[in-house]
């Protein structure tokens, strides 16, 4: 799964709103589906509908849904066991269903089957039920912010002839009913960062301006995976 993709931000903020009460199962599978195509999870017995996944789970326990945003080195929402993360690692993300006593991690895979069908596989792998350490939201906007301002401070000393001619479009910040204005306001701001982390290049810039800016976009792409987790993780919070 490409790390750009946001499946797993979506099934976690809609999975959560419709354990919180805020959705009913059918429009949170709705709308996970709308954004990456039929929902599927491997089982010992076949493959289930994503939706009838998240009934059984529900009839289990579970209380809650985590995201998990981990790259290499920065394992971020993780907390093991080794099969888990370096799947989670792999795809750049993971859903974490936190269960009475356990914890179930679902990967997500591209699921493409011949020329027209094109939709989400989700692996089940056992979990630790370790609370992983990731910020709140207040830090994790405080920490947002002060990357901002680095990276901009930082990238202002870098000029190039590429600089500033691709153009970000808007985005919203992707979260279900339920979330606080807060998390809104620090997921919206997390999204437009990463849309500029993902049309930043580095053409026409000298080795050393290469440098400089990647060590600025690398702390700020830290922080907006962090807020992107605080953010949905606050939901939980009101509960």
């Amino acid at each position: 799964m490409h790390p750009d993709s946001q499946i797993s931000a979506t099934l976690v903020c809609w999975g959560n709103a419709w354990l919180t009460g805020q959705v009913g199962l059918d429009e949170a599978a709705d709308r996970v589906e709308r954004q990456a195509g039929p929902q599927l999870v491997a089982g010992e017995n076949g493959d289930l509908l994503l939706r009838a996944f998240l009934a059984d789970l529900r009839v289990e326990g579970m209380k809650s849904l985590r995201l998990a945003l981990p790259v290499a080195g920065d394992p971020l929402g993780l907390t093991g066991p080794p099969p888990f993360n370096s799947a989670a690692i792999e795809a750049g993300q993971a859903a974490i269903a936190v269960l009475p006593g356990r914890c179930l991690g679902l990967v997500p895979m591209q699921d493409r089957r011949g020329s027209s069908y094109a939709g989400v596989r989700w692996s089940v792998l056992e979990a630790s039920a370790n609370v992983p350490d990731i910020p709140s939201l207040s830090e994790a906007e405080h920490t947002l912010t002060l990357a901002m301002r680095t990276a901009t401070d930082a990238l202002l000393g870098v000029e190039g002839p590429a600089q500033g001619h691709r153009r970000v479009e808007s985005v919203d910040d992707g979260l279900a009913p339920g979330y606080p204005a807060r998390a809104h306001r620090v997921a919206a701001l997390a999204a437009r960062l990463a849309a500029v982390l993902q049309v930043a290049d580095d053409r026409g810039l000298t080795s050393g301006q290469i440098v400089t800016r990647g060590n600025a976009l690398r702390d700020l792409d830290r922080a907006v995976r962090r807020a992107r987790v605080a953010a949905h993780h606050a939901i939980t919070e009101l509960v």
